[in-house]
């Protein structure tokens, strides 16, 4: 059961690392997973709205926010893992998974290595359904990246660039897309932050694009409920990848946002909640048994 102020964080310790979470709100569980170099604030514009009729967890992933940057494995699997954990160390027996950007990756891992954790999925401009994404990633995944990194992502940019912010705010303007990917920036003025970025990054991308795909899989979503949401304006990951993963995943529904970008969520929060609320009103919660996902795998050609 949640507490009652979703922006009040948590913390618990797994495998000896602590983790810090957000929860709130009572009902079927929601899962929200960010995104690489992001954290659990991203949500903070839907969180609360979704905690009236939900069970809403959001962590920091390890190496990112407020939980541990221990020196590990950051692969999809090992993140999906630990989500895994968490679930169980809260006591949830299955939730619905929302992730964003890498976060959609971690979602379609998590109901992969463990379907019967995981009722519905909802994929947000996801990485993991193509090979394109930012040249600035692929870059960042040369060797030797990571002792460049201190010379762009300094704290007096950063010092200054929060002055900026604290400006805009005082002045009632918002840019979600810019705050979301300052935030990012900020998060990586941190030196452990960077390692835990670079090792993360590598895990999925290559100076080729996204070495990490799950194009050849996406016909076991037959048995999961699954909702696609993408910017048409996404700079990092493009639309193309919406189109291809809803038609390779049956009865998926897609959601295209018209002049947005790479967070929905968080540049048209009401329309995201309107377009969720109504994909978890309409769809039932499934279980999947081993004997439905062997049939499957077998039955595939």
């Amino acid at each position: 059961m949640g507490s009652t102020d979703p922006l009040q964080p948590q913390y618990l310790t797994l495998h000896g690392h602590e983790m810090r979470y957000f929860r709130a709100g009572e009902g079927p569980t929601l899962l929200l997973i960010h995104g690489m170099a992001g954290s659990a604030a991203t949500w903070k514009q839907v969180m609360p709205r979704l905690a009236r009729d939900y069970d809403v967890i959001a962590p920091d992933l390890l190496g990112h926010g407020r939980s541990a940057k221990p020196r590990t494995d950051y692969s999809l699997g090992s993140h999906a893992a630990t989500m895994r954990d968490l679930l169980v160390a809260l006591g949830v027996e299955r939730a619905t998974v929302i992730g964003q950007s890498l976060g959609g990756g971690i979602a379609m891992q998590l109901a992969y290595q463990h379907p019967d954790r995981v009722e519905r999925l909802v994929l947000v401009g996801s990485g993991g359904l193509g090979h394109e994404v930012s040249p600035v990633l692929r870059l960042l995944t040369l060797p030797g990246a990571e002792y460049l990194m201190p010379l762009v992502f300094t704290g007096l940019a950063r010092e200054l660039g929060n002055k900026v912010s604290r400006f805009l705010h005082r002045n009632g303007l918002r840019a979600p897309q810019v705050e979301e990917g300052w935030r990012a920036y900020v998060s990586l003025t941190e030196s452990e932050n960077r390692d835990a970025f670079v090792k993360t990054l590598r895990a999925v991308v290559d100076l080729r694009g996204q070495s990490v795909s799950a194009q050849d899989r996406l016909y076991l979503a037959a048995a999961m409920p699954t909702l696609i949401v993408w910017g048409d304006r996404d700079p990092i990951i493009p639309i193309d990848h919406a189109y291809a993963a809803h038609d390779l995943m049956p009865g998926s529904r897609l959601e295209i946002f018209a002049d947005c970008g790479h967070f929905p969520h968080s540049e048209e929060p009401d329309r995201f909640i309107r377009v969720l609320r109504d994909f978890l009103g309409s769809t039932p919660p499934v279980e999947v048994r081993e004997d439905a996902w062997r049939l499957m795998l077998i039955s595939h050609d």
